[in-house]
């Protein structure tokens, strides 16, 4: 094994704030523990839960690191006491707890996935956060199945985009909301069989026009709020309905008696603070059912954008400009350059 340096280049969070809080420093290099192995990182995906902790509203869990980034990807450069040596330079990416925006970083072997073939180490840093989430959220929880329709909000984010590229590969319909002309275009461009300008369209009315007045199977809602009541209008009955997130507040109105009546199940769910139990498991189902259909070139992710790791704070400030089409990537100095 090539021996490692004592200490790395990172991206801290000075102080909560804005993308200028975002600050490179040097830190000791991390020591994988029992079950867990050091990457050498090659590209750290770019996502909103980064933004909420940067701004001190998404602490990370216990025994996790206070550095941003939940997926990496990179080379096996050490193990953990009792892992397995064969795992040494092997391509792997990964979903971490926090960490990722540094040039090592300590994953739980059990959250690591071989990088697809054919894919770039940028393109593999796009996979986890995303794919877990929708997988987990779309696919477990909401039991989307071949030949069914669904709703998922934010149709050009990466949790939109990635929906829209595994909702093609399992054949099953998709409509998506978007803020503007341009993005509902770019979603129809990538796969999504609908896609409704929220700024300027009823997204229920657009979603009853579509089914013939039937509904969705489910909707994918990261958005909260006064959205929900709404998304309930636009489910089938025995519809289903899985929060991930509440950008317009926690705080819901509903008719339960609408959920009684059809029979709909409201459901929602966090990755980050899951057991490593949980995401190895989680992880094993992804490997076994999706990669070998990334392998056979059935879907890339989306990519939007590709900033070295000391620009951390222009890739934020492009995120919350809302501008991006897809995954935002930081990149180490062997990974460069911009791709859409």
């Amino acid at each position: 094994m090539t021996s490692l340096p004592a200490s790395m280049t990172a991206i801290a969070i000075s102080a909560p704030g804005g993308p200028e809080v975002l600050v490179p420093e040097q830190r000791p290099v991390p020591q994988p523990g029992p079950d867990e192995v050091l990457i050498r990182v090659a590209a750290a995906g770019v996502n909103r839960p980064d933004v909420l902790q940067r701004m001190g509203f998404y602490p990370p869990p216990p025994g996790a690191s206070d550095l941003p980034g939940l997926e990496i990807a990179g080379t096996i450069v050490a193990v953990g006491p009792g892992g397995d040596p064969e795992l040494l330079g092997q391509a792997m990416c990964a979903l971490v707890a926090g960490g990722g925006y540094a040039e090592y970083c300590v994953a739980p072997v059990g959250s690591c996935l071989p990088v697809p073939k054919g894919f770039s180490m940028a393109e593999a840093a796009a996979l986890p956060e995303t794919v877990f989430t929708v997988w987990h959220n779309l696919f477990e929880r909401a039991w989307v199945m071949e030949g069914e329709t669904v709703l998922v909000h934010g149709g050009t984010s990466g949790i939109g985009t990635t929906a829209i590229g595994l909702c093609k590969l399992f054949d099953i319909k998709i409509i998506v909301t978007c803020g503007s002309a341009d993005k509902c275009a770019a979603a129809l461009a990538l796969g999504a069989d609908l896609a409704v300008d929220y700024s300027s369209d009823d997204y229920v009315e657009a979603v009853k026009a579509f089914t013939g007045g039937k509904g969705v199977n489910a909707v994918l809602d990261m958005v909260g709020g006064d959205y929900v009541p709404r998304n309930l209008e636009c489910l089938a009955d025995d519809g289903r309905h899985v929060t991930i997130a509440f950008q317009r507040g926690a705080k819901v109105e509903i008719d339960i008696s609408q959920v009684m009546r059809r029979r709909l199940t409201m459901t929602g769910s966090t990755l980050r603070a899951r057991s490593a139990d949980f995401k190895a498991a989680l992880a094993d189902e992804i490997h076994r059912t999706l990669w070998p259909r990334l392998a056979e070139g059935g879907w890339k992710p989306t990519m939007d954008q590709i900033f070295p790791l000391a620009e951390a704070s222009a890739a934020h400030a492009r995120m919350q400009a809302g501008e991006h089409v897809g995954k935002i990537i930081l990149a180490g100095a062997d990974v460069a350059g911009t791709s859409r």
